[in-house]
């Protein structure tokens, strides 16, 4: 296992960049999860959620941040790119971040009903997979979760669900 768990302040500037790219969704009414890919020292993808604009259920914020990337890179490899993200991704992102040979990934709060970390799945850690990704977690973490909690609790309301209900 590959464990990153060293965090420092670029990690907290980068994941700042991501939640900008959270409030896009949101502010189009998607569930708030931003990525954005860095590689030596500048951003080469970024994106957010979009699965309701696309109609494409593979239209997360990191896959669009992995293949701005990969198209950045000139190659699907993505061998020294730290992404970004503010959730824990799904197993479907978890999986192109192994075929993509992704480097490191950086999140911030943990998706207890989708995530591929650990919260639901092991993907990422899975030690008979041929590349494994260094991990840092955590980052911004209550900025991340404060975001998408915000989000249920606006989209409840409007569905005329009682506050109790968005524990």
């Amino acid at each position: 296992m590959i464990e990153a768990n060293v965090t420092n302040l670029d990690d907290a500037h980068w994941m700042r960049l991501a939640l900008a790219q959270a409030q896009l969704a949101a502010d189009l009414g998607e569930v708030p999860v931003g990525a954005v890919a860095v590689y030596a020292g500048q951003v080469i993808g970024a994106g957010y959620n979009r699965k309701e604009a696309d109609l494409d259920p593979t239209a997360h914020a990191e896959m669009t941040a992995l293949r701005q990337a990969a198209v950045y890179l000139r190659n699907w490899r993505l061998i020294g790119v730290t992404l970004y993200c503010t959730l824990e991704p799904c197993p479907m992102c978890a999986g192109a971040m192994i075929q993509g040979r992704l480097e490191r990934l950086v999140y911030g709060a943990r998706d207890t009903r989708f995530g591929a970390d650990g919260s639901i799945v092991q993907v990422l850690r899975e030690p008979r997979f041929n590349h494994l990704v260094k991990i840092s977690s955590g980052v911004l973490e209550e900025e991340a979760a404060a975001l998408l909690q915000a989000f249920f609790r606006r989209l409840r309301q409007k569905r005329g669900e009682p506050l109790a209900a968005a524990s």
